[in-house]
């Protein structure tokens, strides 16, 4: 396996990252702006900036055919960026929430977006020609908690949000003179909007950081705050799912996770490095870290270490001053993208963290 690439862009966090189509272009969301970096010669440099938020930007997606990029923010707002000759025209989005901004994501379509934000609600929103701006339908019931994530059906129709209530759920997204109508899958046939189509609980109702539909999008995956994933198999509308199954691991929660294939999924988050899935409805496992140099740093060992670090201590009287991490990012890891391959069949991913790194993954 090729070696990462490692870009070490700052030493502020990053709270979320997105690529071009062609790869050329780096989004980041860095405080209360979003920074577009160039690439060249596998190099990033800083091409332009994006400001008009008032307070931490909490999203950023760039849609891959049409280019442009929308970004949500805590104070309460959400633009949509153009280019227009050597800069960027922002378009203000009517989200009508009261309460901040958490995360932003283009539907497949890229006719419409959705955000989440902590007033329990989810914006669906998209562009009205009469008017010439981009407005929003909200996606209420039942959510009883702040959305955390925001993810698409391949459909561009149904969208899975996951929140700190500790569900996951599956809402229909349907706007009237906007979306075509569905073909008819495991979610269900007739979709109006606000439709529920599915809804899961973490076992232990811990505060739900991340959902996915699989490539296919006849499954459904979600971590959550206990470091635990589950993946629910739906089987019908109106039938009990097929299979939920949830896997318990030994390492910190996991902030984000992204399908690779249908049958393999990669998290990651507080542990610092990216983690393997392998499975069907039969059953999911661990398979490993992506990140080499962490290797045999775990449970047991990681444990070993630290008790011979302070008996090192205790015998020479000092302390160790040794605050570099083994794995590659130094940080919590927050956003997990695909960067090469199919939906299918991921080759490269790439991951942003709180260490102000952007490292691309070959798989």
């Amino acid at each position: 396996m090729a070696a990462p690439q490692v870009h070490h862009l700052f030493h502020h966090p990053i709270a979320d990252h997105s690529f071009s189509a062609d790869r050329n272009t780096l989004a980041v969301a860095r405080d209360n702006l979003v920074e577009l970096y160039s690439t060249n010669a596998g190099k990033f440099a800083l091409q332009d900036e994006l400001r008009g938020h008032d307070k931490l930007v909490t999203g950023v997606d760039i849609a891959p055919n049409s280019g442009k990029v929308v970004t949500c923010s805590q104070d309460r707002n959400a633009y949509v960026w153009e280019r227009s000759g050597d800069s960027w025209r922002p378009t203000l989005v009517l989200l009508r929430i009261n309460r901040a901004a958490t995360c932003v994501r283009w539907s497949p379509s890229e006719t419409k977006f959705a955000v989440g934000s902590g007033a329990r609600i989810a914006a669906v929103c998209y562009f009205e020609e009469e008017n010439d701006w981009w407005v929003s339908k909200h996606l209420k019931k039942p959510l009883r908690s702040t959305v955390t994530s925001v993810a698409w059906h391949p459909n561009s129709v149904l969208l899975a949000l996951g929140s700190a209530d500790g569900h996951a759920r599956v809402l229909s997204a349907f706007i009237k003179g906007v979306d075509e109508r569905p073909q008819p899958s495991v979610w269900g046939e007739r979709l109006p909007f606000n439709t529920v189509s599915g809804e899961f609980l973490n076992q232990t109702a811990g505060w739900v950081k991340s959902v996915a539909f699989s490539p296919s999008g006849d499954a459904l995956a979600f971590a959550s705050h206990d470091s635990t994933i589950t993946v629910a198999y739906p089987a019908g509308e109106g039938q009990p799912p097929r299979a939920i199954l949830n896997i318990t691991t030994q390492v910190l929660p996991f902030a984000d996770l992204l399908w690779i294939s249908e049958g393999e999924i990669v998290c990651a988050g507080y542990d610092c490095e990216p983690f393997r899935f392998r499975g069907s409805a039969e059953g999911w496992a661990l398979v490993g870290s992506l990140d080499l140099s962490a290797q045999g740093d775990h449970s047991n060992q990681r444990e070993e270490s630290a008790l011979n670090m302070f008996r090192q201590m205790d015998l020479k009287g000092k302390s160790k001053d040794d605050t570099q991490l083994k794995t590659i990012h130094q940080n919590s890891i927050s956003t997990l993208r695909d960067y090469s391959g199919s939906p299918d069949n991921v080759r490269q991913i790439s991951t942003s963290g709180v260490d102000g790194r952007v490292v691309i993954w070959n798989l």
